[in-house]
């Protein structure tokens, strides 16, 4: 925290998940402005990834994108809440940003990135129903012209993979094999 400058403004009001089976309050928004390249430097790679999950809640929207490039390939449960909170945002280029960097890990059975975010999703059933229904209501507001069909919008894609995750993961966990 000691390499972040001080806020003009509050956070806005935060989030709840569970990350690991652990609640989590994580900021909306935040309004400091970005840590200079010098302090970051001085990080760990653990704490470098800490400040840019934070910066991902960022009031502006290429801020969160270049920290979300930072950490979306990044498997810690504790960086999916702040990739999938942006998954319910309305920036089409953060959305593709994503799925980039996390669909085609989501849609290989059995692997890290698939049991870090199948866990998140199956623990945070009424968040990702939140996330779904943000998706749906900014692809019908802004992006139905780009994208005729819902389901080719990259929230939707993204969403329906990590349900698929989710179940995957809930089988996983239950010993019971897919198509049992």
């Amino acid at each position: 925290m000691r390499v972040l400058p001080p806020a003009k403004h509050k956070p806005a009001w935060p989030f709840h998940v569970l990350v690991a089976g652990e609640p989590v309050a994580i900021p909306y928004r935040i309004y400091p402005d970005e840590p200079s390249p010098d302090a970051q430097a001085a990080l760990s790679p653990t704490q470098r990834a800490i400040v840019d999950c934070l910066y991902t809640r960022h009031h502006d929207g290429r801020v969160r994108q270049n920290h979300l490039e930072r950490v979306v390939g990044l498997t810690e449960p504790w960086v999916a809440p702040f990739v999938v909170q942006l998954v319910g945002e309305y920036v089409d280029e953060i959305l593709l940003v994503i799925q980039r960097g996390l669909a085609p890990s989501l849609a290989v059975p059995d692997n890290c990135a698939g049991r870090v975010y199948g866990r998140f999703a199956a623990e945070n059933p009424a968040f990702l129903a939140l996330m779904s229904q943000r998706v749906a209501s900014y692809w019908s507001c802004h992006y139905r012209q780009r994208y005729p069909a819902l389901t080719d919008y990259p929230g939707h894609v993204l969403i329906a993979a990590l349900r698929a995750a989710a179940r995957r993961f809930g089988t996983a966990v239950s010993g019971v094999s897919p198509g049992s």
